[in-house]
C-alpha cells in the first residue's frame, strides 16, 4: 500500500503544512490539525500545537459544531428514502405540538423554515441543556422570524427540531440512532457525542494579549442534533468519501448527491454560496465544495470536498474565533487539487451499443440552434448546443423509453424521441421543445408552422 508521505510531491506538503502554520500562527490558536483525502486514502496530515510534543494527531478528538448539522440530515434522508416520511410533510405530520408544524421537513434541512437563529437566552452553547429541556424552551417565540419557504435564514433550532422528529419517528435517542444507522456501518468509531481520550481541550484566547481562558464544554440536551458531536480528522474524512458517493448501508449515491444541490437561495448579500440538505455548497477559487463549517466555544471545524477533484480536507482548530477556518480548509483543497490535478481514467469505448441510440446521435437543431447529441453509459444521452452557448443537459434513461434530465435548465424534464406512423424518428421533444434534423424543415414537425418559402437571401 502507497504510504500517505507518498501520495503527494513534497513540494505540496509543504505548501500544506505552511498554511496550516501560517492560520494557526495568525490565528493565535493554542492547537491545529488537518488532514486531507485524495483518491481513497489520507494523503497528508498535519498539527501545530503551543505546547512540545502535545501536537493532535489524526485520532485526537474535536467538537466540531454544526458540522453535526450534516449527520442529523443524513438520518432524516434515511426516514425519507424508507418511506417513513416525506421531505414536503408538515413538521405536526410527525411531531406534533411543536408551534412550528407548518413547516415542511425540507424546509428545516435547508434553513428556509423562517425560524430564528438561535435558542432564547442564556447563550445555549456555553449553558447546559438542562436550561432548556423541551422544545417550548428551545423555540419560545423564535418561530415566524421569516415567511416560511422564502428565504435562507441558518436556524440552530430547526435541527433541533429535526432531531425531535428523528427521535419520534425511531422511536429512540437522536444519539443511539447515528450510531447505529451511520456512525457504525461507516467505520466512525472515534465519533460521538460525548469527548473520549484523546481530545483537544477548549480555549479562548484574549483578544488584545496572548493569554487564555478555558471555555466549558457543556452537554446541549436537546440542541445536540445541531452542534454536539466530536470527531477525528480520520473519521471526518471517512465522512467526506460517503458524501462523494455514498454508501448503501447508509444512504444510496442519489440520496446524497440530493444533499449537495442547492435547496435555498442565499441570505441577501451573501453570495459565497448556497445550502443545500445539510451541507453547505460554496464556490471558492473555480471550484465547487461541499460540506459544513462549525464552531463551539472553544473549537472551530470545517470539511470541504471538492468531489469534481476527488480531494477532502478537514480542519480543526481549538479556539473560539480568530482562525477563518473555512479558508484554511478550501485552500488546502485548492493546494492538492491545483499542484497535482487529478489525472483522468484512460479513454475507453462503450462495452456494447444500441445501434437505434447509436443513430439518434449527432446534430439536431431547436429552431436554427444547433445541438448535438452524445451516447453516454448505460444508455444515458446527452445534448448541448453545439457552440457551448445556451442550455444543455444529461439524461439518465427511464424503464419506458424515456429520458430524465439530470442538471441544469432541464433537471427532472422528460426527453422522449417521437416517431411517425411507421416508425422512423421524427423529432425530439424535450418540456415540449421539438428538435428536428434540419433547422426549420418544411416537412419537421414544428411548433407554429414554417413559412412556405423557406429560406432564403437578402434580395427573397
Amino acid at each position: 500500500m502507497t504510504s500517505p508521505a507518498e501520495l503527494l510531491l513534497p513540494g505540496t506538503r509543504r505548501a500544506l503544512l505552511h498554511r496550516l502554520a501560517i492560520a494557526q500562527t495568525e490565528g493565535r490558536s493554542p492547537s491545529m490539525t488537518a488532514a486531507v483525502r485524495r483518491e481513497g486514502q489520507i494523503a497528508w496530515h498535519g498539527s501545530r500545537s503551543c505546547v512540545d510534543g502535545h501536537a493532535p494527531d489524526t485520532d485526537t478528538q474535536f467538537r466540531i459544531g454544526s458540522l453535526t448539522k450534516t449527520f442529523t440530515a443524513v438520518l432524516v434522508l434515511r426516514l425519507r428514502d424508507e418511506g417513513l416520511l416525506d421531505l414536503g410533510d408538515p413538521l405536526e405530520k410527525h411531531l406534533p405540538g411543536t408551534g412550528a408544524g407548518d413547516v415542511t421537513v425540507h424546509q428545516l434541512l435547508a434553513h428556509s423554515a423562517g425560524l430564528g437563529a438561535e435558542a432564547p437566552a442564556p447563550w445555549w452553547e456555553r449553558t447546559p441543556g438542562t436550561v432548556r429541556p423541551g422544545l417550548a424552551e428551545v423555540l419560545e417565540d423564535r418561530t415566524g422570524v421569516h415567511p416560511p419557504g422564502r428565504r435562507h435564514h441558518y436556524s440552530n433550532p430547526g435541527y433541533t427540531l429535526l432531531g425531535s422528529l428523528i427521535e419520534a419517528v425511531r422511536g429512540d435517542s437522536w444519539a443511539e440512532v447515528l450510531r447505529r444507522e451511520v456512525l457504525e456501518p461507516l467505520g466512525l468509531h472515534r465519533t460521538g457525542p460525548q469527548p473520549q481520550a484523546p481530545h483537544a481541550g477548549a480555549w479562548a484566547v484574549h483578544p488584545w494579549a496572548d493569554v487564555l481562558l478555558p471555555e466549558p464544554a457543556e452537554d446541549l440536551g436537546l440542541m445536540a442534533p445541531a452542534g454536539q458531536l466530536w470527531s477525528t480528522t480520520e473519521d471526518l474524512l471517512r465522512f467526506a468519501a460517503f458524501l462523494a458517493d455514498g454508501d448503501d448501508r447508509v444512504l444510496s449515491a442519489a440520496s446524497v448527491a440530493e444533499m449537495r444541490e442547492p435547496a435555498a437561495a442565499p441570505e441577501p448579500g451573501d453570495h459565497t454560496g448556497h445550502y443545500g440538505l445539510g451541507l453547505q455548497v460554496v464556490r471558492s477559487k473555480g471550484r465547487t465544495l461541499i460540506g459544513h463549517t462549525g464552531s463551539l466555544p472553544g473549537f472551530l471545524a470545517a470539511l470541504w470536498i471538492s468531489v469534481e477533484d476527488d480531494v477532502a480536507a478537514v480542519v480543526f482548530a481549538n479556539v473560539t474565533a480568530g482562525v477563518p477556518i473555512g479558508d484554511v480548509a478550501a485552500d488546502l483543497v485548492d493546494i492538492v487539487a491545483g499542484a497535482e490535478p487529478r489525472i483522468p481514467e484512460p479513454w475507453r469505448p462503450l462495452p456494447e451499443v444500441d445501434q437505434e441510440l447509436l443513430a439518434l446521435t449527432g446534430p439536431w437543431y431547436w429552431g436554427p440552434r444547433a445541438n448535438v447529441l452524445r451516447l453516454l453509459p448505460e444508455r444515458g444521452l446527452e445534448l448541448r448546443p453545439l457552440n457551448g452557448l445556451g442550455r444543455g443537459a444529461r439524461f439518465v434513461a427511464r424503464p419506458d423509453g424515456t429520458w430524465t434530465g439530470l442538471d441544469g435548465y432541464y433537471t427532472g424534464e422528460t426527453l422522449r424521441v417521437v416517431r411517425t406512423a411507421d416508425g422512423r424518428v421524427s423529432h425530439l421533444d424535450l418540456g415540449s421543445f421539438v428538435f428536428t434534423r434540419e433547422p426549420y424543415a418544411p416537412e419537421a414537425v414544428v411548433p407554429g408552422g414554417v413559412d412556405e418559402g423557406g429560406w432564403r437571401g437578402l434580395e427573397g
